[in-house]
C-alpha cells in the first residue's frame, strides 16, 4: 500500500480555478486537485487568490510580494505591459518561496507560463510538467534549456508530436471529464446546435455559425467573450434572431445544455491540444462535428462524430449531417470508457511515483 503524496500544483496566476470556469485548463486544474483529494492524497494549488478555497488554494503571488515598481522602473524604456511584468513577478516569487518549502513530494505544473519550467531545477522536490498548448515562443525556449529538470506530460499524441523536437520523452496522459456533470439527461433534443468555449479568434465560433446556418441549424453559442473586438466584428453580425448567445455558463448549466441539443460544433482556428468540450460533449450524448486539427481526430470517430476540413464551413455542414445520425447512447458510454477522472488521476500517480 502506497503512502498518499504531498503535491503542490502550479495553476494560473490570471485565471481563477472557480465555476464558471474561464476555460478547459482551469476545469481540468480543479478536477485534478479533488480527484488527489478524493484518493488521500495533501493538495495544495497554488493559483489566483480568488480560487475556490475548497480546493486548498494558496495565492501565487501573496499581496506581501505584489507588483511594486518605482516610478523609475515604470519610466524605462524597456517596461513591458504590466499584465506581462505582474505573472512574471508572481512565478517569480512562488518558485523562490517553493524553494524553501521541504513539505512537499511533487511539484505538477500545470501553468502556461516559463518561470516554472526555467526553475525547476531550484527545487528539492520531484517536477512535472504538463504540456497543455502547442509548442509557444516563451516555453519552448524554456523547456529547450531545462527539459532535462523533470519530467513531462502531454494531453494528446497530436500534442506531444508537435512538441517531439523540444521534449522528446513525453508521456501521454489524457484529459478527463466527470461524468457526474457531463451525463445524458432525460427529456426532448431539441433540433438545436451548440458550440461552447472562449470567444476569440483561435477557437471561431463565427465559423460555427456559417456552417449552422448552411445546415439549416439554429445555433445556441455558450462561453466568455474575450476578445471583444473579435466579436464585435466577426461574431455578432453573424448572429440571426434563431441564433441565440448565452454567455458564461456554470459546468452543470452547460450539460444540461448539451443534452439537449442535436449536436456539437467544435471550430480551432489552431491546433488543438486536446479538446475538452468534444469529450463534455459526447459525455451528454451529444456527438459532435468539429474540424479535424490538433489532437480531434484522437476524440473522435465516425460513431462519435464527424470531422471536416478545417476552415471549411461547408465542409462542417456536411459533418453536421453525418454526425446527427450517430447513436448518442453510445457516445455517452464512449466518454465514460475513454476519459473518467478516476483513470487520469490514478496515470498521474503513477507518474508522480516514478519520478
Amino acid at each position: 500500500m502506497h503512502r498518499p503524496l504531498s503535491v503542490g500544483i502550479i495553476a494560473s496566476a490570471r485565471h481563477a480555478l472557480r465555476e464558471p470556469f474561464a476555460g478547459g485548463l482551469e476545469a481540468h486544474t480543479a478536477q485534478l486537485a479533488r480527484g488527489l483529494r478524493d484518493r488521500g492524497h495533501r493538495v495544495v494549488v497554488f493559483a489566483s487568490a480568488d480560487s475556490d478555497p475548497r480546493l486548498g488554494v494558496e495565492p501565487v503571488c501573496a499581496r506581501a510580494t505584489r507588483l511594486d515598481l518605482s516610478e523609475a522602473a515604470r519610466r524605462d524604456p524597456s517596461m513591458l505591459a504590466d499584465g506581462f511584468m505582474g505573472e512574471h513577478h508572481a512565478y517569480l516569487h512562488l518558485m523562490l518561496r517553493l524553494r524553501e518549502r521541504e513539505d512537499l513530494d511533487v511539484v505538477h505544473n500545470n501553468a502556461l507560463h516559463y518561470l516554472p519550467v526555467a526553475m525547476a531545477s531550484t527545487l528539492s522536490c520531484a517536477f512535472v510538467t504538463t504540456l497543455h498548448t502547442p509548442p509557444t515562443p516563451w516555453l519552448e525556449s524554456a523547456h529547450a534549456a531545462a527539459r532535462e529538470h523533470g519530467a513531462y506530460v502531454s494531453v494528446s499524441q497530436a500534442n506531444a508530436a508537435a512538441w517531439q523536437a523540444t521534449v522528446p520523452d513525453c508521456a501521454v496522459i489524457p484529459n478527463a471529464v466527470d461524468t457526474e456533470t457531463w451525463r445524458p439527461r432525460p427529456g426532448p433534443v431539441l433540433d438545436r446546435a451548440v458550440w461552447m468555449g472562449r470567444i476569440v479568434p483561435e477557437k471561431a465560433p463565427h465559423l460555427a455559425l456559417r456552417a449552422a446556418h448552411l445546415a439549416g441549424l439554429p445555433l445556441d453559442i455558450a462561453g466568455p467573450v474575450h476578445d471583444r473586438e473579435y466579436h464585435e466584428t466577426c461574431v455578432a453580425p453573424l448572429l440571426r434572431p434563431v441564433d441565440r448567445l448565452l454567455g458564461h455558463r456554470t459546468s452543470a448549466e452547460l450539460a444540461k445544455l448539451v443534452a439537449a441539443r442535436a449536436v456539437c460544433l467544435v471550430t480551432p482556428a489552431w491546433d488543438e491540444p486536446f479538446g475538452l468540450v468534444v469529450a463534455e460533449a459526447l459525455a451528454c450524448g451529444t456527438p459532435v462535428a468539429a474540424f479535424a486539427r490538433g489532437a480531434l481526430p484522437e476524440l473522435l470517430d465516425a460513431r462519435t462524430g464527424a470531422l471536416a476540413t478545417p476552415g471549411d464551413p461547408a465542409a462542417l455542414a456536411d459533418a453536421i449531417a453525418r454526425a446527427r445520425r450517430c447513436d448518442r447512447a453510445h457516445c455517452a458510454r464512449e466518454a465514460a470508457r475513454r476519459w473518467t477522472v478516476d483513470a487520469m488521476v490514478r496515470r498521474y500517480e503513477d507518474c508522480y511515483r516514478g519520478l
